[in-house]
């Protein structure tokens, strides 16, 4: 087990849906690791435009595989993974109240 900062860009046209299968159960039953892609977006944080950050415990080599094969890449670009200690708070708007917003649109 292993925890990473995570950083990438969101595809700003998919956000909506995203934000749909964030709240309605969709990925929050998908197993393994449903809940934690949950927890991770509500840690996620808008670093700079189109940019998000957070950091997201996974158990699998390479990082995030099963999460970017069944979610993030359907949502997310140029995901980049680093190592770390600990679960980190990232400076920045949070990016569930961004997609919320953006929903009510």
């Amino acid at each position: 087990m292993s925890i990473y900062s995570v950083k990438a860009r969101y595809i700003e046209g998919k956000m909506k849906e995203f934000y749909q299968k964030l709240i309605d159960g969709t990925i929050q039953d998908q197993k393994p690791d449903g809940q934690e892609i949950i927890n991770s977006m509500k840690r996620a944080k808008i670093i700079e435009p189109n940019i998000i950050q957070w950091s997201e415990m996974c158990f699998c080599s390479p990082p995030l595989k099963h999460e970017r094969e069944t979610v993030y890449n359907q949502f997310l670009e140029d995901i980049e993974t680093k190592a770390i200690d600990d679960y980190v708070e990232y400076e920045g708007e949070s990016f569930m109240d961004f997609l919320e917003k953006q929903s009510k649109e």
